[in-house]
């Protein structure tokens, strides 16, 4: 299976050059509060959140999926909140022609490359939502630096069935890249009013392993231990390995360019939810592909460039891939 970094290796290899491509180049710029046409490639838990918020905002908001699930794919996306449900249209497409001003991604890592050949347009905007840090480098090789505006976003979330979406934790936490803030500064403020904290910031490395710092300690966990949270917090062996995988992918942070507070990353668990679970843990035990390589890869390999230990980071890892394997 193709990974990520495979995007910028098989582009060069000519499989989808950008110059072979036949794309549909029409470029939007400076909307002010128009409605905009968005584009969700990765139809799960995280797309069809974003999808439906954007359209209960107004927004122009069109799907892509799969073949075999178009023609049962309803026209209203459905999301299940704490504050209650919110009902709103979407077309459905399995190939993306028409002109678009946003093209948000949601797809698994290990999924980005296949999904983008639905893509045949050239969005004015591309917002990569994936885990990790490696897409963003990929995504601007195939696209240029400046349509790709990296971004994060927390939340736990589902997939119940097509179209239909649960959210499970009470806020939203949407970060983007400074660099998006002209085209999408007034739809993001506008979140704020459905339960979103929005933040654009200046320092990429900062937006992205700001993430990872508290994902890849969270999942590689919940994972390895089996338990919530607040179970790892309580527990007297899996806490000390959540607190070494934080000082760990911290320190791989900082010396890749990033300001992270280990402190501050420890403080968010201590006011997590108790029950809460990563998507890694909830992958493995229904015996789905983890986003392994995505989530700790980046913490491996910038340990390794830059002479860091990350111990405990390896024995999490380890201890996942044999849960994978017996799943």
């Amino acid at each position: 299976m193709s990974s990520v970094t495979d995007l910028e290796a098989q582009r060069k290899g000519g499989s989808r050059q950008m110059g072979a491509a036949s794309y549909n180049c029409d470029v939007v710029i400076g909307f002010k509060g128009a409605v905009m046409k968005h584009a969700i490639l990765g139809a799960g838990a995280i797309g069809g959140l974003i999808g439906t918020v954007l359209s209960s905002l107004g927004e122009d908001i069109t799907v892509v999926v799969r073949a075999d699930k178009l023609a049962s794919y309803p026209a209203e996306l459905t999301l299940e909140r704490p504050s209650g449900l919110l009902t709103a249209p979407a077309k459905a497409v399995t190939t993306l022609t028409e002109s678009i001003d946003v093209l948000w991604i949601a797809t698994k890592t290990y999924q980005l490359l296949s999904a983008l050949e639905a893509v045949q347009v050239l969005p004015a905007c591309i917002v990569p939502l994936l885990n990790g840090v490696d897409h963003v480098v990929a995504l601007r090789a195939r696209y240029g630096n400046e349509r790709v505006v990296p971004g994060t976003i927390a939340v736990e979330a589902e997939s119940a069935a097509p179209g239909r979406f649960i959210q499970r934790s009470p806020v939203v936490r949407l970060n983007l890249a400074t660099s998006g803030e002209p085209l999408l500064g007034t739809i993001v403020g506008r979140l704020g009013n459905l339960g979103f904290a929005c933040r654009f910031i200046p320092n990429e490395q900062t937006l992205l392993w700001g993430k990872l710092c508290f994902l890849g300690p969270f999942a590689l966990v919940t994972t390895a231990s089996g338990m919530s949270v607040g179970e790892v917090l309580a527990d007297d062996t899996w806490r000390p390995e959540l607190s070494s995988a934080i000082a760990e992918a911290c320190a791989v942070a900082n010396a890749s360019g990033a300001e992270i507070d280990a402190a501050q990353i420890q403080a968010v668990f201590e006011n997590s939810p108790p029950g809460m679970r990563s998507s890694m843990q909830k992958d493995v035990a229904a015996g789905r592909q983890p986003e392994l390589d995505a989530i700790a890869g980046p913490i491996v390999r910038g340990a390794d460039h830059h002479g860091i230990e990350v111990s405990a980071t390896a024995k999490l890892i380890a201890a996942i891939r044999l849960k994978s394997v017996a799943a």
